[in-house]
């Protein structure tokens, strides 16, 4: 597993004062470059769904909907389908394969709340998605 990453506290509260658009329009356009180079493709059963990712240590939270296959930023602060939340340090591990979600989530790492048979179609996509060579670690759980 990677080294915590210490996150100075300026840094959260730098990034709680960004608008919510922006942090959502820079994470969407992120997912979506991802779903075009194949390194990500959401299930039917995310279409019309919003979600709310929060990385807790940098205060940054981005909502964003699939619709048509196509991830799009969410414009209003409502409450999404299924919200999820962590350190940047978990996130990043759980994206590498270097922990899964279960893990995090019992030892309260991850945050999960809204539709839970949402959540669980989201974590199963995720535990079963490939991860580009670029991203896997080097003590990856898979």
């Amino acid at each position: 597993m990677s080294p915590a990453i210490q996150v100075p506290g300026v840094v959260a509260k730098l990034g709680r004062r960004l608008p919510a658009t922006f942090v959502s329009l820079h994470f969407t356009a992120g997912l979506e470059l991802a779903r075009r180079l194949k390194w990500l493709t959401p299930p039917s059963e995310l279409e019309g769904r919003s979600f709310a990712i929060t990385v807790e240590d940098l205060g940054l939270r981005s909502s964003f909907v699939l619709r048509q296959g196509t991830f799009r930023p969410v414009w209003s602060g409502a409450a999404a389908d299924l919200e999820l939340g962590a350190k940047l340090a978990d996130l990043l591990a759980l994206m590498r394969s270097e922990t899964d979600a279960d893990t995090l989530f019992f030892q309260r790492r991850l945050r999960i709340s809204g539709d839970t048979e949402l959540g669980l179609i989201v974590k199963n996509w995720l535990d079963a998605a490939p991860r580009p060579a670029w991203l896997q670690g080097a003590g990856a759980v898979r």
